[in-house]
């Protein structure tokens, strides 16, 4: 990412100072290069974030689902046996709990991983946008230098 952002400023920066810019318009063109090549880096590295924010967001509710089946289940047995004894509802009961687990078991982990990724990113995405801007700053006041000499001596 460094390298890519680097060689967008560095092209803007050899293009030099056109007359009619400000030395303010200059430093935004170059770190307008920079912050491109950091946001089209970025986007490769977020594909996989919203399918973990969907499984994040919705295995409880398939958890959930499940949960009421199981129940719904062992109701059916009690009125197929007409008997509440712990043989006619423990499969259903079993069958809630079980649905219950598999959609933490999806959850939490999705969750945490969306969580540190998307933390990761933004951190990755100001420090560099911040470095841009930094660097852009410098390059501006320097003039570009075109076949060993300064473009400002080379018109």
């Amino acid at each position: 990412m460094a390298a890519a952002a680097l060689r967008a400023g560095q092209a803007e920066w050899r293009e030099g100072r056109d007359p009619a810019e400000t030395a303010g318009e200059f430093r935004g063109r170059i770190e307008h290069g920079m912050r491109a090549s950091i946001a089209a880096t970025l986007r490769r590295a977020e594909p996989g974030l919203p399918l973990l924010a969907t499984i994040g967001s919705v295995s409880p509710f398939v958890g959930l689902f499940g949960t009421v089946w199981g129940i719904m289940h062992s109701f059916a047995g009690i009125a197929a046996q007409g008997d509440t004894s712990l043989t006619t509802v423990a499969p259903g009961i079993a069958e809630a709990l079980f649905a219950t687990a598999i959609g933490l078991v999806a959850a939490i982990p999705a969750t945490i991983a969306y969580n540190r990724c998307t933390t990761r990113l933004h951190r990755i995405r100001q420090e560099a946008l911040a470095a841009a801007s930094a660097l852009a700053l410098r390059l501006a006041r320097r003039p570009a230098v075109v076949a060993g000499r300064r473009a400002a001596a080379a018109e």
